[in-house]
């Protein structure tokens, strides 16, 4: 799978269908395609800051982030300081990684470009 699949694919619904969190194989192997994302420690989520020229890109950009959470369904948190934008993605349905992550983690990263 490429960087370019995740774009062509959207979130699916993780909530009562059984699904486990990624183990630390599948995580890496996602992270190759999203470059400047961080993996935490415990293999739950994965970060990454955004830096703009000032508040007002900041902010911009934030409400982008939130029209693409909307249409896929999945939603970051997302901490605002200044001109720096953390996003931190995981699934919370099941206390972890999946796909979905880094669907959005890729979408993220094509509207900033």
């Amino acid at each position: 799978m490429i960087y370019n699949d995740l774009l062509k694919k959207t979130c699916i619904s993780c909530e009562g269908k059984g699904i486990k969190p990624f183990d630390r194989r599948q995580a890496e192997e996602y992270m190759a395609q999203v470059t400047g994302w961080t993996l935490s420690e415990d293999i739950k989520k994965i970060s990454r800051e955004y830096k703009f020229k000032d508040f007002i890109g900041a902010m911009n950009f934030v409400n982008n982030v939130a029209d693409i959470a909307e249409s896929e369904g999945h939603h970051p948190d997302i901490h605002v300081h200044y001109n720096k934008v953390l996003l931190e993605l995981w699934t919370h349905a099941i206390g972890g990684l999946s796909e979905n992550d880094f669907i959005v983690a890729a979408k993220m990263d094509a509207m900033k470009q």
